[in-house]
């Protein structure tokens, strides 16, 4: 989610890639809401931070404490930042699917403040990331 809304607000001029600790699919919930913001990761394909071919990044931003440890480990020898955004997870959560979306929701609007924080738009307004009620 992060890596899409990055990309969303600077496009081309960021090097975005997107890795986490544990193998899996793409997560559903995770796709509906970024639909609702109309960015599409239906496609997005999981990787494992191993699997990274590239080794020679600026800044690798870590969203779990097991993400956090394998960016210190992987970085030792590099002059690579590395930053953690504790955010909650929303797989984690239980209840129904309204209750599971908002979640995912939160986690998004989440996101994209510290995304903003971290790499603003330079004096732009921020795009727009409504949520689209689906009728």
């Amino acid at each position: 989610m992060a890596a899409a809304l990055l990309r969303s607000i600077h496009g081309a001029s960021v090097w975005v890639r997107s890795a986490g600790v544990a193998k899996g699919e793409a997560d559903p919930f995770a796709v509906a809401a970024m639909a609702e913001v109309d960015l599409d990761i239906a496609g997005h394909v999981p990787t494992m931070v191993g699997d990274l071919d590239e080794s020679n990044f600026d800044l690798i931003v870590a969203l779990s404490l097991d993400a956090l440890l394998k960016a210190e480990t992987m970085t030792r020898t590099t002059d690579c930042q590395v930053a953690f955004w504790e955010v909650e997870d929303p797989s984690r959560i239980e209840g129904s699917r309204d209750v599971r979306m908002d979640a995912y929701r939160s986690l998004r609007h989440a996101l994209l403040g510290r995304i903003l924080d971290r790499f603003p738009l330079d004096g732009a307004p921020h795009p727009p990331m409504e949520t689209k009620i689906p009728s």
